[in-house]
């Protein structure tokens, strides 16, 4: 894809939005499988369907809703996608991202990013959350590939500690005085749609890896080269460990996901008090 081309996606994509929505948010969010429903807690809500939104396809992963959202979360303006674009759709890297690259267009300085993911660290527990402190991107491919966009960011960006650690203190803190737990350890992505083989679980874990999943690492990336702060979290849905006796179904994992729900909405609508 070439730069003009990306770039005019961008555009288009920001100018769209403008004609739908007069204020700018602050902080932007994305709801990972099963999380959907956090945009319960978003007030005075303006909805945009990916598929009104130029150049993006729609959102077809199970449980990812496809949805835009703007509102009200206390003192914040925020937009929130009900669901994102992963790999495994058939997307490139660079759509995966691009609704990042929109909302910094658009005004965010801080985006908040979830997901469902499956545990690799055998002191989890399947219903935890995870605050991710750094992430291995095993997909094989970067949302930067290609001329660099210089009015987001550098061409060579630094990739250490992307995720912001005074936020991560913040959730930390916001959790122990709501009594969740709240695990932290490193993400290994990749592209998926498949689960994982044994063997490829045990690599992960010796290459240092607490939680696996299909998706955020390239809208992380995307957003550190946009100079927009990270507060990433992962939802465990279920233990991906190489010497259990079966893996979790993708309903076992949607549901799991939605279990979660409640202590992940408490969590983050504190959390966005605070920031």
């Amino acid at each position: 894809m070439a730069e003009t081309g990306l770039m005019q996606k961008i555009d288009d994509i920001v100018g769209f939005i403008k004609g739908k929505v007069s204020k700018s948010p602050d902080i932007g969010m994305i709801l990972g499988t099963g999380l959907g429903n956090f945009v319960q807690n978003i007030d005075n809500q303006i909805i945009i369907p990916y598929t009104e939104i130029p150049h993006l396809p729609a959102a077809t992963a199970p449980g990812h809703s496809g949805n835009l959202i703007f509102g009200n979360v206390g003192n914040h303006y925020v937009v929130a996608m009900q669901g994102r674009l992963h790999l495994y759709e058939g997307n490139t890297p660079q759509t995966a991202s691009i609704l990042v690259r929109a909302m910094k267009k658009l005004g965010i300085h801080t985006i908040v990013i979830s997901c469902a993911s499956g545990g690799l660290n055998n002191l989890f527990q399947a219903g935890d959350i995870m605050l991710i402190t750094d992430h291995i991107n095993l997909t094989g491919m970067s949302p930067l590939t290609g001329p660099n966009l210089d009015e987001f960011g550098p061409r060579f960006p630094t990739m250490f500690d992307i995720y912001d650690k005074d936020l991560g203190k913040l959730a930390k803190q916001v959790a122990l005085n709501n009594h969740i737990q709240l695990q932290s350890g490193v993400y290994v992505g990749y592209s998926g749609p498949h689960y994982c083989t044994r063997a490829e679980l045990n690599y992960f874990t010796i290459a240092g890896g607490d939680a696996v999943g299909m998706s955020l690492v390239h809208e992380a990336i995307a957003a550190v080269h946009s100079g927009i702060k990270i507060l990433a979290l992962a939802a465990i849905t279920d233990l991906a460990l190489p010497y259990a006796e079966r893996h979790a179904t993708e309903d076992e994992v949607i549901e799991a996901g939605k279990q979660i729900t409640v202590k992940f909405n408490k969590l983050v609508t504190e959390l966005l008090t605070k920031i």
